[in-house]
Order: C-alpha cells, then sequence, then structure tokens
C-alpha cells in the first residue's frame, strides 16, 4: 500500500467530506479511494464498458452521408 501527503484546498476539503458522509466511508482515505475508482470506472477507457460499445453500434449502424451528399443536402 502506497501512502502519500497530500494537500487539499477548503473546497477540496468539503467536497471529500460530503463524499465520506454520503456514502459512509470511515475516513478521508477511504473517501479518496472512492473518487478515484468512480473517476476510472466512468472516465478511463470508455471502449471497454458495455455501453459505450452499444453507443459506438448504434453511431456505426446509423445513416452516413458523404461530403458532397451533405453539401447537396445543405446548401
Amino acid at each position: 500500500m502506497t501512502q502519500a501527503i497530500v494537500r487539499l484546498g477548503e473546497y477540496e476539503d468539503r467536497v471529500l467530506q460530503i463524499v465520506k458522509g454520503k456514502f459512509g466511508l470511515k475516513n478521508k482515505s477511504d473517501a479518496v479511494n472512492f473518487v478515484i475508482q468512480k473517476y476510472d470506472e466512468e472516465m478511463l477507457e470508455p471502449e471497454l464498458r458495455p455501453e459505450y460499445v452499444e453507443k459506438i453500434d448504434k453511431i456505426v449502424k446509423g445513416k452516413h452521408f458523404t461530403r458532397t451528399e451533405f453539401e447537396k443536402k445543405v446548401c
């Protein structure tokens, strides 16, 4: 386990306190780990999430125009 000394501003400290209370965590360390886990799930490598794959499949199966077709319809 890695340990770190982290300097937090007043706002960041309040946010961690809210996360800690809302999710019933024991301490701020658990709150930091929780926030990191949520960031990982939602922001990192979205192509691995099933929802992302479904979204891409819908986009690929949709109707697409070539540039010239698009220009004809718009202009």
